[in-house]
């Protein structure tokens, strides 16, 4: 499924608004800029692009075709929290194996001030400009503006050289503060198609033309010219239940789909997802690491001798492999150094560990192939590539259920991923070149059991009481993983503080033995003064601490799409002890809350039973992600739950 915020945009002519270029060019700084004091669609912003220009066009040289890419942007800063944007750094490819290496270089950096009525420049010296190396396949370059307070513009420029031209460099349009203008031109000989691709939810205007071009590699052929601009483009602010921002800033993309010199054939460059299961599994660095096996040979012999069937030896090759390697933070589908001696050292990369998985697996008899992912910080593919994906996890099948693996974290179980890996869809492949999209989100509820036994002191002002927690699926990973490395106490405090107890005793059950199981929890604890009492009538929250008490969707409207991550369901159980003297006067009404086919469901259900207040309740999340026309429906359900949470229970003295 294309997510629904994708917008796909094939050449085409409109009518573009005629600008007055000189209001958009470097070096045109007037005082009437330097003295406003804010953006005037936005004034919260703490900072705006004024303009941002490029330029795409190719030069040939003996090598061939050579992108260049040519970048100019003014920015104005209005607010101490815009300071950062002084700081400017461009990543450029450095990993080809037949190409050189891209490059960038940065020029006209000014900063201007408004100094005693006069406009002064202060230009950027060479201790300002940097370039670092990231990976063995991407270099950084940097530059920090110089003498850049409240109120400067900065403007600089910079070239991007690239002899890739099968995916030019995509040209964003919109950040986390406005764009007032800007404008993309790209002149591309006619012996190559691009598919252009625009991200976002934002007005472009385009202009396309066909036109005689000067002598560059042929005589008399012609070049295709486009111009996209846009005018006032929103700041996109990061919103809560948001997967990745980046997949909703405005941006352009250009893909090489053909490529047609005179009296040669038409390559199409346009891939299938067969051709790119084929092209990985001939990489040495990918099908013949599956394949190798000599290496844990004995090691798996002594683990499986013993097991029947092809669940238990899963569990057991699963649990061998989590717990021998160590991740080394590495990302990719490719190996570094090799599974054999990543199996020697103990530390891999995603790709060498989760080989081992899948070569372990087969080895053992069960069918297993490499899923690519592309995790949450790094897009959606939309299209058949080799580039786009940066991770890779394991299928196995058993019995025809299909089960995902990931041993690169200490955490996980099979069906149970590292959070960032649930990012829509992966893409299985087999050596034999074909491959489906598979689903990382699944539709097994994960979920958090809450219990109380509490009793209502009304001398004290206090509620004494026993919790008891248990967590399962994705919930029990995150509660491991944030807390593996903390000391009871340091997790005590953040407890306390967060839900306003004192806690008498702590015990926890299965924090990291079994990791199949739910993580448990006992909490004996004192809550000081959490009702009111009014007339002698206790008042107070059914729900205690677990109460919402704002509704975390409060925008107005919302574009993006709320992704929540998982299924995930809260369970609630609490039993309070009616205190001596007293009687229930009014109780929270018992009540349902659900949206169409039960996609999210709240009950609250409240009674009386042997001199006890009984409490039940269920708030049920049961889609990962919803579409951003359902946001309004969102909106409205947890306010109503809030509502419910928030109406009182009444003792009244007797």
């Amino acid at each position: 499924m294309i997510p629904r915020f994708i917008l796909f945009s094939f050449l085409f002519i409109s009518t573009i608004s005629k600008i007055n270029a000189q209001n958009y060019q470097l070096e045109n700084v007037t005082k009437e800029e330097l003295l406003e004091k804010s953006n005037p669609k936005d004034t919260t912003a703490p900072a705006a692009i004024l303009f941002k220009k490029a330029k795409t066009y190719f030069t040939y040289s003996d090598r061939g075709f050579l992108a260049t890419n040519v970048y100019e942007l003014k920015i104005k800063i209005y607010k101490k929290e815009g300071l950062s944007w002084a700081n400017q750094k461009v990543s450029y490819y450095v990993g080809y194996e037949n190409l050189n290496d891209d490059s960038v270089k940065f020029s006209d950096a000014v900063t201007y001030n408004l100094e005693n009525g006069a406009i002064v420049k202060t230009k950027l010296n060479s201790e300002g400009s940097f370039k670092n190396k990231i990976n063995k396949y991407w270099n950084e370059s940097t530059i920090t503006l110089p003498n850049v307070k409240v109120g400067s513009i900065i403007e600089f420029k910079y070239v991007l050289k690239t002899e890739n031209i099968i995916r030019l460099p995509d040209f964003d349009f919109q950040f986390d503060i406005p764009v007032n203008y800007f404008e993309y031109k790209t002149e591309i000989p006619e012996f190559f198609i691009y598919k252009t691709v625009n991200i976002g939810f934002n007005k472009i205007e385009t202009q396309t033309e066909l036109v005689q071009n000067k002598q560059l590699y042929a005589s008399d052929y012609k070049q295709i010219n486009s111009t996209y601009t846009g005018y006032n483009i929103p700041a996109l602010t990061k919103e809560k239940y948001i997967d990745n921002i980046n997949n909703y800033l405005g941006s352009i993309h250009k893909e090489l789909e053909k490529k047609r010199f005179p009296d040669k054939p038409v390559v199409d460059y346009t891939k299938t997802w067969e051709g790119v299961a084929t092209t990985i599994y001939k990489s040495e660095s990918f099908g013949k690491e599956i394949k190798v096996k000599d290496y844990f040979t004995e090691d798996l012999k002594s683990l499986i001798q013993n097991l029947n069937t092809p669940r238990e030896k899963l569990n057991a090759i699963f649990n061998f492999v989590q717990k021998r390697m160590n991740w080394d933070e590495r990302r990719g589908y490719n190996v570094d150094k090799g599974v054999k001696k990543a199996y020697t050292d103990r530390t891999g990369n995603v790709a060498e560990i989760n080989f081992m998985l899948l070569s372990m697996l087969k080895t053992a008899g069960i069918e297993a192939n490499p899923v690519l992912v592309s995790t949450l910080e790094n897009g959606i593919p939309l299209f058949p590539t080799l580039t786009d994906f940066n991770y890779v996890i394991a299928s196995a099948e058993i019995d025809g259920e299909q089960i995902l693996l990931d041993a690169s974290n200490k955490f996980t179980t099979p069906n149970i991923l590292p959070l960032n890996v649930l990012n829509w869809n992966g893409r299985l492949i087999k050596e034999d070149g074909t491959s489906k999209e598979i689903p990382l989100i699944r539709n097994e509820a994960s979920k958090n059991f809450y219990n109380i036994i509490a009793e209502i002191d009304p001398k004290s002002g206090k509620v004494e009481g026993t919790l008891n927690i248990r967590k399962t699926g994705y919930n029990a990973l995150k509660f491991r993983a944030a807390n593996d490395n903390k000391k009871n106490e340091e997790y005590l405090e953040k407890l306390e503080n967060d839900f306003n107890i004192e806690v008498k005793e702590y015990s926890i059950e299965n924090k990291n033995e079994d990791l199949s199981k739910a993580v448990s929890e006992k909490i004996e604890f004192t809550l000081n003064h959490p009702y009111d009492v009014i007339d002698s009538k206790i008042i107070m929250r059914p729900l205690l601490f677990f109460t919402d008490k704002n509704n975390p969707f409060n925008q107005e409207n919302r574009i993006m799409p709320v992704y929540f991550g998982f299924v995930n369901h809260h369970n609630y159980t609490i039993s309070y002890e009616i205190p001596a003297g007293y009687a229930v006067e009014s109780l929270p009404k018992s009540k349902r809350i659900a949206l169409e086919n039960k996609q999210a469901v709240f009950t609250l259900v409240t009674a009386i039973e042997d001199n006890k207040i009984q409490i039940r309740s269920t708030t049920e999340i049961n889609k990962a992600i919803f579409a951003a026309d359902e946001y309004d429906m969102l909106k409205e359900f947890f306010q109503k739950i809030i509502e419910s949470q928030n109406e009182k229970i009444v003792l009244k003295k007797i």
